[in-house]
């Protein structure tokens, strides 16, 4: 596919082309007029992967002031998982405006909330009663998590795993393993956190039980099982580089923490709501955990998280102990609801499986043309490439974050929104919203096939 494609006859049918297409420089000259209003008015810290300007969006593609059109493989990071402007998430709470847009649940409540609870309960693991609070963002779902058992289990102590990422609050910036950027300054931060071997089998090569008796035997010498409130595990890291975990170590950590009354939380902010071909990532693994933390693509584009647990840990909270100002907002829940509709209605379980299989095979194909893909992994729409430098995958796979960015930047200028993830900087993950054709996905490899051939022109 060429860099610039006329529009199809149907394209008002999509709302949005859904093809590539590239017209002016990237970024262009209203994207860099925006570009410099912006940083006139909004802090350094505040930072953009791409300094284009998006005007418009629609299924799989995003659409700048200048009229370019870029293939999204980020999905705003996980958040627009069954696509931009989703027909049916715009016209829920298109509806839902003109009826209430705010009361505070805590006060005057309202039917939306209370739906978006029962799918939660319905959809999460485990056929025992359930309890969800709804919140605002991933960061305040993983705060709410920790809070909830800590009361439950009158202990202090916070588990986390080893590339883990959890937020940029106080608490989760502590929870994180990756400083930089995220709480480089920031501190002090929240005590009694504890960081323990994760199962990396690219790295360490070791089976699910016995990376699972490593985790346990840390925290067992360095914490303590009974000073634990809770373990805090992505079944599928995220910002840690998609690291899927070998086969049977988050169950044995979940046999653990239930023999010693530690609370098991599965945050599944970025690896939930049909993301993999299951609704929840813990699925994959046979996990039932005792929470799920719920988030990103929940609400279709809106701010909206959930914490759903059993409910005698999530009864424990005294009333008045959860909640705030915005947490389930009946606009953002209206939207969650046609969410939940769109993963039925649109068998999109089996799309992020369809995904899987283009985004894989492209993938490995990649791998054989170029030895510096050390590994493609994930589930799901949820896949990644590990980077290192040349001639060291097979022994000390050294990260080569220089290649990821030179790639992410020769994507950009092509059409091609792609991301980056990984301790080091040398993960590509791509993470692409349900509604993406084979045909844009084999046009986005096409551009990376190209990247990787730049590294060695």
């Amino acid at each position: 596919m060429t860099d610039t494609i006329d529009a199809p006859a149907d394209a008002a049918t999509y709302g949005v082309p859904q093809e590539r297409r590239v017209v002016t420089a990237i970024p262009g000259p209203k994207s860099e007029e925006l570009h410099r209003r912006r940083l006139a008015v909004v802090p350094p810290g505040v930072s953009s992967a791409l300094p284009v300007y998006i005007a418009k969006a629609n299924g799989a593609i995003l659409v700048d002031v200048d009229g370019n059109q870029f293939i999204d493989l980020g999905a705003g990071i996980g958040v627009t998982t069954i696509g931009h402007t989703d027909a049916a998430v715009v016209a829920a709470a298109t509806s839902q405006l003109q009826d209430v847009t705010h009361t505070l649940f805590t006060i005057t409540p309202y039917e939306e909330y209370v739906r978006v609870a029962e799918l939660l309960a319905e959809h999460t693991p485990g056929d025992f009663t359930k309890r969800t609070v709804l919140v605002n963002s991933g960061a305040e779902a993983v705060e709410n998590g920790v809070k909830i058992a800590r009361k439950f289990t009158g202990r202090y102590g916070v588990a986390v795993l080893e590339h883990a990422y959890h937020g940029r609050t106080n608490l989760t910036m502590a929870m994180n393993f990756k400083a930089s950027p995220y709480s480089t300054g920031f501190g002090p931060f929240a005590g009694d956190v504890y960081r323990a071997p994760n199962s990396y089998p690219y790295h360490d090569g070791l089976s699910g039980a016995e990376a699972a008796a490593r985790t346990i035997a840390y925290l067992e010498k360095t914490v303590g099982a009974s000073d634990l409130a809770c373990l805090v595990v992505e079944p599928i890291q995220g910002e840690g580089g998609f690291v899927v975990p070998a086969p049977g170590f988050l169950p044995a950590l979940q046999e653990w923490c239930t023999e010693n009354g530690i609370v098991f939380i599965a945050d599944e902010i970025q690896s939930g709501m049909a993301r993999t071909g299951a609704y929840f990532a813990s699925e994959h693994f046979g996990l039932v955990p005792d929470m799920v933390l719920s988030a990103k693509g929940i609400a279709g584009g809106l701010p909206l998280a959930g914490v759903t647990g059993r409910a005698e840990i999530m009864d424990s909270a005294q009333p008045g102990g959860l909640g705030g100002t915005f947490g389930g907002n009946p606009v953002a829940a209206a939207a969650a609801i046609a969410v939940f509709e769109q993963i039925e209605s649109a068998s999109l379980l089996a799309e992020a499986t369809r995904i899987e299989g283009v985004l894989t095979a492209g993938l490995l194909a990649l791998q054989e043309k170029y030895d510096i893909i050390g590994e493609v992994r994930g589930i799901g729409a949820m896949v990644a490439i590990e980077l290192v430098e040349a001639g060291t995958g097979a022994t000390t796979k050294v990260p080569n974050a220089a290649a990821v960015n030179t790639i992410v930047a020769y994507a950009a200028q092509h059409g091609v929104l792609a991301l980056t993830a990984g301790t080091y900087g040398n993960v590509l993950r791509f993470l692409p919203s349900l509604a993406i054709s084979d045909e844009l996905l084999r046009d986005a490899l096409t551009v990376i096939d190209e990247a990787f051939a730049s590294l060695e022109a």
